[in-house]
């Protein structure tokens, strides 16, 4: 394809993306109360505990403004498969006739691991804010700006989803031959910086729990990564290999 091509192509990949969005945050609106609900869960049972803690709106427009960003945060849960689709769709035309067949692989293994991720982030979300919440002295309150908590909650979940997305990139270098396996090996050390410096922007408050945790779980994520490379990059090697003795070519 030309130059003038990708970019025709590409804002018809994110004219699309951003309809799908759109769509998902219609029925994201409708969500809104059940999934406000499960995100301020943490906050009720501080209450329950007997410990004065709210949510709290602090302007006249600020409870519609977090509607509307939840809204568009679940059509990014709803429509990621679409979104990520259109993301493999985007790489489509610069590969090559046999590498093409990988845009549906990839499609199936990011969504899984992208709501795999956010589901963990969804899962840990209750615990860091009972931690966090829990060395408030008995003599403060915990009035808690609902923008402030949603958006730490939403950023918790979305970072989580989107840090166990890197090994399909990683494979998919590896799987069209511009990385072998012992390059990501070699470069661990850049690898966990990089990894970690993304935890730490990932994080939305200045603690390093949280920052650790998703580091730790990339990490674990990138040696799968490098291990199932060194594996393809094996089997290749024998199959170049079968193919050059066959060939007679020493």
């Amino acid at each position: 394809m030309l130059l003038q091509e990708h970019f025709r192509e590409f804002r018809s990949r994110v004219l699309l993306v951003v309809v799908g969005l759109l769509l998902g945050a219609v029925g994201g609106w409708f969500l809104f109360d059940p999934v406000f609900n499960s995100l301020a869960a943490p906050v009720r049972e501080m209450q329950e505990a007997g410990r004065e803690a709210a949510l709290n709106f602090t302007t006249v427009a600020s409870a519609f403004d977090m509607r509307m960003r939840v809204s568009l945060f679940l059509g990014a849960l709803i429509t990621s498969p679409w979104w990520l689709y259109q993301m493999w769709a985007f790489l489509a035309p610069g590969l090559k006739r046999n590498e093409k067949k990988y845009v549906v692989g990839f499609t199936a293994a990011t969504i899984p691991l992208f709501l795999l991720g956010a589901a963990m982030g969804w899962f840990l979300l209750p615990h860091a804010v009972a931690i966090f919440m829990s060395v408030t002295p008995d003599a403060a309150v915990n009035f808690i700006d609902a923008r402030t908590y949603l958006t730490f909650s939403m950023r918790l979940i979305l970072a989580f989803g989107v840090a166990f997305l890197f090994p399909v990139v990683m494979i998919a270098l590896n799987l069209m031959g511009l990385v072998r396996g012992r390059t990501f090996q070699r470069g661990w050390r850049w690898a966990i910086v990089l990894m970690f410096t993304f935890a730490a922007f990932a994080n939305p408050l200045p603690d390093p729990w949280t920052m650790i945790a998703l580091g730790l779980m990339m990490t674990a994520l990138y040696y799968l990564a490098v291990w199932l490379c060194i594996l393809h990059d094996k089997r290749v090697d024998r199959r170049r290999a079968t193919r050059d003795a066959e060939l007679g070519i020493a």
